[in-house]
């Protein structure tokens, strides 16, 4: 059987599939296709399953361009970048890589907040500038974490394991607001559930965000809800990008209604909204919160095996269309 990944990917996959016969072609672009560039590349050959990336915008004009194909395992755990109402209508499989990479994420949340609260960032670029002259007890003065209240927005297992870190690594309250209760965390955290988010922005000393992306979740935190956080709180923002209205950020921070922000996504991903890179008390990182060996190669291993089990078993792992 013949399969097409639109980038390259961690190893393990490859070699998976490779090793049980299958003719794997791997795009050879270093920067994300574009969909027109991906219909040419499918056309090539009667593919019989497809792996793309977060990145890929596949829609029926993909669809059309590899009728064969049975199967479109995205690497990644989100896939708002598949029409998964199309695939289903075609009869299409759509996979993700639903793993346990909760602890990997959040030990990246952990880290903005870290970075945030010690001005790791922006002394890291003064002293590179050549600016250091010597100890200074007014420069850069942060916050400490203990006793402070960690407000998460999503309490699935990414949230949670961030709540957790920062409970019982820096002593910090655990604050959450979800459609689900989360009694593992309230039982071990002593954390509080609050009805709204509201609630939780106002009492928050850092408010991090884990909830996919809906229509609901669509700039969920926006200019009014920014106004309701304590000036000297933190926004984390690991999930998805469009979940903040970034121009709105820019605005709260610029005029310092909140301390700062640490974003691993972005509204206009790959693009970075106007004003915002320019901003001292903010920190940027390039979509890498789930990037470390183990878990992206435990996420290769997985699409590779959601390809072999629906198009050897008729078996879908971690399906997520019907």
């Amino acid at each position: 059987m013949k399969i097409y990944i639109t980038r390259q990917i961690p190893e393990p996959a490859l070699k998976i599939l490779r090793d049980r016969g299958y003719e794997v072609t791997v795009g050879d672009g270093i920067r994300p296709p574009t969909k027109k560039e991906i219909i040419k590349a499918l056309r090539k050959k009667q593919y019989d399953g497809v792996i793309t990336l977060l990145t890929d915008p596949i829609d029926g004009d993909v669809f059309d361009a590899v009728p064969s194909a049975k199967i479109f395992a995205n690497y990644a755990v989100g896939y708002n970048n598949i029409d998964v109402k199309e695939a289903t209508k075609r009869g299409i499989t759509v996979t993700n890589t639903a793993g346990n990479f909760s602890h990997t994420v959040g030990e990246h949340t952990i880290a903005l907040l870290l970075s945030l609260a010690s001005n790791v960032v922006r002394g890291d670029r003064f002293t590179r500038a050549g600016k250091y002259r010597g100890w200074d007890p007014m420069l850069f003065i942060g916050t400490d974490l203990p006793g402070k209240t960690f407000g998460i927005i999503g309490a699935g297992r990414i949230g949670a394991s961030a709540a957790k870190m920062a409970h019982r690594g820096f002593g910090m309250k655990v604050m959450y607001t979800d459609i689900v209760q989360n009694e593992e965390l309230e039982n071990e955290c002593g954390a509080r559930r609050v009805n709204t988010i509201e609630e939780l922005l106002k009492e928050s000393d850092a408010v991090s965000l884990h909830v996919p992306l809906l229509d609901s979740t669509h700039h969920l935190i926006n200019e009014k809800r920014l106004s309701l956080m304590k000036r000297t709180a933190y926004l984390i923002n690991t999930s998805r990008g469009q979940v903040i209205d970034e121009k709105a950020l820019v605005k709260a921070l610029k005029e310092d209604q909140i301390a700062g922000a640490a974003l691993d996504v972005y509204e206009f991903e790959p693009k970075i909204t106007r004003g915002l890179a320019r901003l001292q008390n903010v920190v940027l990182t390039p979509h890498i919160a789930s990037s470390t060996v183990e878990a992206r190669s435990e996420m290769s291993k997985i699409v590779a095996e959601n390809v072999i089990s629906l198009l050897e078993k008729g078996v879908a792992l971690n399906k997520v269309n019907n």
